[in-house]
């Protein structure tokens, strides 16, 4: 599965680069998203721009990346959803779950309020919460 990486403000940001977001490439992608928090990314926005289909198991595939970050003291933002998408996880109930926002810089800047993880020395955004109304983290 094609994926990017990079770090800004203290966030890593991991962009799916595939249109498709389904069960075949689900393990390569979490394993690449464990590696980078073993490493101790404790701030991550996953980018889904490119991604216009999700099915059930990468909605299951993206709640244990929440559940794998949150026992880090961590946490998981998604940003960039093309409509179909976002209606999938809102559908999903992944609201209650996720801050979602609509653009990466928006998600990076929402962990601007954050506290210094423990086992990182990583530094903030600036920024805002959630860029829709009622979303939560």
């Amino acid at each position: 599965m094609p994926l990017s990486f990079e770090q800004t403000a203290g966030v890593d940001v991991v962009r799916v680069l595939d249109a498709k977001l389904t069960y075949p490439t689900l393990s390569p992608f979490f394993t690449s998203v464990l590696e980078l928090v073993e490493r101790g990314a404790r701030k991550v926005v996953i980018d889904l721009e490119a991604v216009s289909f999700i099915d059930s198991a990468a909605i299951g595939c993206l709640v244990d990346v929440h559940r794998l970050l949150k026992d880090k003291e961590g946490a998981v933002k998604l940003a960039g959803m093309q409509t179909r998408v976002e209606t999938m996880l809102t559908m999903a109930g992944l609201g209650r779950i996720f801050e979602l926002h609509r653009r990466t810089a928006e998600a990076i800047a929402a962990f601007g309020g954050w506290p210094e993880p423990k086992d990182a020395s990583s530094g903030g955004g600036t920024g805002a919460g959630p860029s829709r109304p009622g979303t939560k983290g």
